[in-house]
């Protein structure tokens, strides 16, 4: 019997999308009948996705969207899937395709694009540059480039608080990076509109560094927004280097958890020895799991 393989897709464009309404209805239903899972945001300003079909469906979905003058030419980041990524089909028209709260136009103003193996190149020649890690701040716990600097930012829309820590680097080169592009387009735009001279952003993100150079100046694992969470681009498995760490004990790990409290439901790093040994479940303080515990007793 034939192995079922699957494949994640990850992409956007930042285009001019006059009926978001029915763009978003014509997204579901090609979904639907392809049997592909995921989300994908429609607005105004373009479209961004993460879907998981079988590798045939994927391919018939990039079809499709290829036939669509709006939606050509469109960069897709592929992945192998596990069948599982998703449990559901989510498709929503929203004012933005990421939430930035403050006005920020890609396709009016955003820094220069560099491609994976010209960043490559800087890396190896040691050239005089400086990583912003344009993620929040759960993302990077789990891989980050050599020398970067954190964005600081536990959500996309506190970018403004940025500024402050890359105030001394407006002179400097600067290249954004995030998981697949999506958010340098705004982050690095940003930069410009705020007095920043030399800025570029990593075209396709991080997942497409990855693939070309794993192991090579991308340290650890790349955050999802999946179920999978963390994605490797490794040869051998033996080179991963974990550079994660417990929340609790501080020993090298890349697993994820959600604190089980509903209130707080904090995302974090923990090694399995530091789940709660009473409940087998995560807690990132002793707060939440007396909270947790007083609520069940409620039957709350």
């Amino acid at each position: 019997m034939k192995k079922l393989e699957y494949q994640v897709l990850l992409f956007y464009k930042y285009v001019r999308l006059k009926n978001t309404e029915k763009a978003r209805d014509e997204q579901r239903l090609a979904c639907e009948v392809l049997n592909i899972k995921g989300r994908i945001i429609v607005a105004p300003e373009g479209i961004n996705g993460t879907l998981e079909g079988l590798i045939e469906d994927t391919q018939k979905y990039i079809k499709w969207m290829e036939s669509q003058k709006k939606f050509k030419g469109i960069s897709y980041k592929k992945s192998n899937g596990t069948g599982k990524a998703f449990s559901k089909l989510i498709v929503r028209a929203r004012p933005e395709v990421v939430t930035a709260r403050i006005k920020i136009d890609p396709l009016t103003v955003t820094g220069k694009y560099i491609t994976a193996e010209k960043l490559h190149s800087w890396f190896e020649k040691k050239k005089e540059f400086y990583i912003v890690d344009m993620r929040n701040d759960y993302e990077y716990q789990s891989g980050y480039f050599e020398n970067f600097i954190p964005s600081g930012i536990h959500n996309f829309y506190d970018l403004p608080d940025v500024l402050p820590r890359l105030e001394h680097l407006k002179d400097k080169t600067i290249v954004t990076v995030c998981t697949g592009g999506i958010r340098c387009e705004k982050a690095s735009g940003f930069l410009v509109e705020n007095g920043f001279g030399d800025v570029y952003q990593l075209k396709d993100g991080i997942q497409t560094y990855m693939e070309r150079y794993p192991n090579q100046h991308f340290l650890g694992k790349l955050y999802v927004f999946d179920n999978r969470l963390t994605l490797g681009f490794n040869t051998n498995s033996k080179d991963h280097e974990i550079v994660g760490q417990c929340y609790h004990c501080q020993k090298p790990s890349d697993n994820y958890v959600n604190c089980e409290y509903n209130v707080c439901h904090y995302h974090y790093i923990s090694c399995k020895n530091c789940l709660d040994q009473e409940t087998g479940l995560a807690f990132c303080k002793k707060e939440c799991k007396e909270k947790y515990l007083a609520g069940q007793f409620k039957g709350t």
